[in-house]
């Protein structure tokens, strides 16, 4: 059990990806909190398949009080943390000729769910691992934080950019202290928000620019970050992952 004695909490942890990857750290031998935002019976039922080794709490992250109270709540549970995994995330759209305060309200609220939550996590994260004997931070990035995106989707992007900078950041800054950091940057993974854009653009359009001709299933991504987490990976600090079939490489 590669991950035996670590308690890990996992943000946004009711979508495809995060069910996976909360699975992915108890196969391996993690305890796990299951943070949710509204869906409280998906976080029980997710609870209820990992073996007695988990706790679900809720926060909403899109309210600027909602990473502290989601933190104390994580640590009343597990009494400790070793892991914070950032996976919580959103991507809206807003046109470029929208008008100003709609431009704005969307820019504000995805950075304030993809960014600006995982910001306060992580600082929240470094003051107790460092008095703790040292612990990881997992971000969940995209390729579209790396190569750009479209016009339409800017804030999903740039919050993703910004997410790598921070991973860097920490790793640069704190591995010093035993608190290392690492993000991944999926491309497309099969899950609610592919479905949708494929229900509205198809699948020829999702796969394009894709060598393997498919997307990544959220099991893999799941595998990737338990692997994140082996103690034998601390020099995985400060990188970032390409999880996106040769659609993007650097």
């Amino acid at each position: 059990m590669k991950l035996s004695g670590q308690y890990i909490l996992v943000t946004g942890a009711t979508g495809a990806i995060g069910q996976a990857i909360c699975s992915a750290l108890v196969a391996d031998g993690a305890n796990v909190v299951v943070h949710y935002g509204r869906n409280r019976a998906a976080a029980e039922a997710l609870v209820e398949t990992l073996e007695g080794r988990a706790w679900c709490v809720p926060a909403d992250l899109s309210e600027p009080a909602g990473p502290q109270a989601l933190w104390n709540e994580a640590i009343a549970a597990a009494g400790r943390l070793t892991g914070l995994v950032n996976n919580a995330g959103i991507r809206s759209e807003v046109a470029i000729d929208a008008p100003m305060e709609e431009w704005q309200r969307v820019w504000a609220h995805e950075m304030r769910v993809n960014f600006l939550s995982a910001v306060d996590l992580s600082k929240l994260a470094i003051q107790h691992f460092r008095e703790n004997g040292g612990g990881r931070i997992v971000n969940m990035a995209s390729r579209a934080g790396q190569r750009g995106y479209t016009s339409g989707a800017m804030a999903y992007g740039a919050s993703k950019a910004a997410l790598i900078n921070l991973t860097k950041s920490i790793a640069l800054s704190h591995g010093h202290e035993g608190v290392t950091s690492v993000a991944l940057a999926p491309g497309w993974v099969r899950t609610e928000m592919a479905e949708a854009f494929i229900a509205e653009h198809g699948e020829t359009a999702a796969l394009a620019g894709i060598p393997i001709a498919r997307m990544a299933d959220p099991q893999e991504i799941g595998e990737i970050v338990a692997f994140a987490f082996r103690p034998s990976q601390a020099s995985l600090n400060g990188a970032v992952l390409d999880v996106n079939g040769g659609s993007y490489m650097r």
